[in-house]
């Protein structure tokens, strides 16, 4: 029997915990052998990630105990930090540890075999970073970004590409690691990838003030016999054309995805060696065959070895699809999911990715090429409530200012036991996500259920400057930021309130990073929100700009606002620090301790303004101890969970039953 009671009354299932236990992803899929392995969440684990295999009788075994966390730090946001190999002896894998960085190898079934350390320390700063290694036994190395501080400050830095002894030699001595790459030619490298002939090599570079997505080059060296590299040249990319990933084909061929096109679709280079070769489109369309590249060693495509690639694309969703370079057609697979994530591994005629759809978490997903058929081998999705409890998503597109389209997924909230009375509409609450170069993608997400369950919508926008929608999409934030995404959001809101799906005077705005400027800068220059939830956020251009946050996106604001130097009136104009006294509604701020990509000062440095102000605007400010950017532990994440919706109640007056309830500053 299906009860009528307000929205927020709602009973539900899934509690703050059950959310917190499924969030995150399995990411890094490879081949070790013919075993496919993976890394996946630890939330409950203090927020490791842990390195899964999948055996050969189809369990699931974790390849480290904790405290082992498999993660890198390399431009804060990480890479892929491992890589395995099949020997006579059993399998070698080499890894990150997150708490020192340094890279160790480890035979896990050799009896007694503990991980043995690869690299040095350092004190020096943050001190030395590991990413994307590629094993190469016959060279008796692995391959890796390296990425060393030369001083304390965040930009104190240098990054190459560096060939480590797999004999343990360089583990206490930095002299023995092999520097591949001039340090002083590019700030930003990723891996190198040698041609399956061992004479060349290709790496994608960039510089300041450019953002990966923004313009990038790819190089190519001939490899000597001494395995040292020699001169690099430029053989695609430049200010205004992206490459985000480069693989070689079996036949030697390059290739690699850019975006000249105004899409990241995929490009052969055949005779790579000449100067001047020109790349061939394999498969030109209006679809993203790659995307941002936040980590080092994200993956899109993967060459096959009878000439086929395996690769993921689309616009806005995903598919993974296998072409055919010679005709330029895509088959793709089938199967229930709707987004496919930026990793991809190969062996033989297997393909193995991580997917998801909006019935479905993420969980690695194998398709067999010579039959077609797919299945799901690890992390595999069960139902930890009934799903009727999960939301229902709408795929839409609103018009905003100047006729432009907005993008959007929404959720109605939704429940199999209780509605609404017809007399009254849902509070919404928008979601923007970080980034903002990201994307909010249509996949199964209990936080999302913990609000829609209880009779709260949601709105995820993919307002101007996401990606998954070609380049002019994205580069519509240029300049713009803090006002086009602003104004993205507030014409969802506006919308559903409109069309009759959202009540107006019960909207709410929430988001992380990027995503938390958004909010904040949409609560101090609209009056279109009832409150806001503002996650570990950037609230101060300037701060940030003047050395509050990490190298990576240091230079970020010059496209994304403009130059310090030149627009200073326009860094202030723009950000909530310098607008407090036009705060009106309650907020909540969520904020890690750890955090060096959005620190705490900045929130600090908020908070002061707004209580400085002598009005009274009720407002909470959580702080959590060994957090960073992103939270990862489940305690973090259910009370962080719990104070939002805390916040929704009170301000919105739901009766939500059993919630602990956040005390708001007055």
């Amino acid at each position: 029997m299906v009860r009528t009671e307000g929205h927020g009354a709602w009973p539900s299932p899934i509690d703050a915990a059950l959310a917190a236990a499924h969030d995150g992803q399995p990411e890094f899929v490879g081949f070790v052998g013919d075993e496919a392995w993976w890394t996946e969440p630890r939330p409950t684990e203090a927020g490791r990630r842990a390195l899964v295999r999948r055996r050969p009788d189809g369990t699931e075994q974790s390849v480290l105990p904790a405290p082992w966390n498999v993660r890198s730090r390399v431009i804060e946001y990480g890479g892929r930090p491992w890589a395995g190999a099949e020997r006579a002896e059993g399998p070698l894998l080499v890894f990150v540890n997150f708490a020192d960085q340094r890279l160790y190898a480890y035979e896990p079934e050799t009896p007694g075999a503990e991980p043995r350390p690869l690299t040095p320390l350092s004190s020096v700063g943050g001190g030395l970073r590991w990413a994307d290694p590629q094993l190469h036994l016959d060279r008796g190395e692995v391959w890796c970004v390296l990425e060393e501080f030369t001083g304390d400050g965040p930009s104190d830095v240098r990054r190459v590409a560096a060939a480590v002894p797999l004999d343990g030699s360089a583990a206490e001595e930095r002299a023995a690691v092999r520097e591949l790459t001039d340090p002083a030619a590019h700030r930003f490298v990723t891996g190198a990838r040698l041609s399956p002939d061992g004479r060349q090599a290709a790496w994608i570079v960039w510089d300041h003030p450019r953002m990966p997505w923004d313009g990038t080059e790819l190089l190519l060296a001939d490899v000597r016999e001494d395995g040292t590299f020699g001169p690099a040249r430029s053989v695609a990319g430049g200010p205004e054309e992206s490459i985000c990933q480069v693989e070689w084909a079996p036949d030697g061929a390059l290739l690699y995805s850019g975006d000249a096109s105004g899409w990241w679709n995929l490009y052969r280079l055949d005779g790579a060696a000449a100067p001047g070769a020109a790349a061939r489109p394999l498969c030109p369309r209006e679809e993203e065959f790659g995307g941002p590249l936040w980590k080092i060693g994200l993956s899109w495509f993967k060459p096959l070895e009878a000439g086929l690639v395996a690769v993921v694309h689309g616009a806005g969703a995903t598919s993974l699809g296998i072409l055919d370079p010679e005709t330029g057609e895509v088959v793709d697979t089938a199967g229930p999911w709707t987004e496919w994530s930026s990793t991809l591994a190969v062996h033989g005629t297997r393909v193995v990715g991580v997917a998801a759809s909006p019935r479905t978490a993420p969980e690695v997903v194998e398709l067999d090429t010579c039959t077609g058929r797919t299945r799901v081998i690890g992390a595999a999705h069960s139902d930890p409530v009934d799903p009727a409890y999960y939301p229902e998503p709408q795929i839409r597109t609103f018009e905003g200012p100047e006729g432009r389209d907005i993008h959007a997924h929404i959720y109605p909230p939704h429940s199999p036991t209780h509605i609404a009375p017809d007399d009254t509409l849902p509070p919404y609450v928008v979601w923007a996500h970080g980034g903002p170069t990201g994307h909010a993608p249509l996949v199964l997400d209990l936080e999302i259920a913990y609000f829609t369950s209880r009779g709260i919508g949601v709105a995820e926008v993919n307002y101007g400057g996401s990606t998954g929608y070609g380049r002019e999409y994205r580069n519509r934030l240029r300049e713009q930021w803090g006002v086009v995404d602003v104004e993205d959001c507030a014409a969802v809101a506006l919308a559903l309130a409109e069309e009759g799906t959202a009540d107006r005077e019960r909207l709410a705005i929430r988001g992380g990073s990027a995503g938390g400027w958004t909010s904040a800068a949409s609560l101090t220059s609209t009056d279109v929100y009832a409150c806001g939830t503002i996650i570990y956020p950037i609230l101060d251009l300037t701060g940030w700009a003047e050395g509050e946050t990490h190298d990576f996106e240091s230079r970020y604001l010059e496209s994304l606002v403009g130059s310090l130097a030149e627009v200073p009136a326009r860094y202030a104009e723009r950000s909530p620090v310098e607008h407090a006294d036009r705060l009106t509604v309650p907020f909540l701020i969520l904020q890690g301790l750890d955090d060096v990509i959005c620190p705490p000062a900045q929130c600090e440095r908020f908070l002061e303004r707004v209580e400085s102000e002598g009005r009274r605007v009720p407002h909470a400010y959580i702080a959590f101890e060994g957090e960073g950017h992103g939270f990862r532990r489940a305690d973090t994440m259910v009370r962080a969970l719990e104070a939002e919706l805390s916040l929704y109640a009170q301000v919105f007056g739901l009766n939500v039953a059993g919630l602990p309830t956040l005390e708001l500053s007055k």
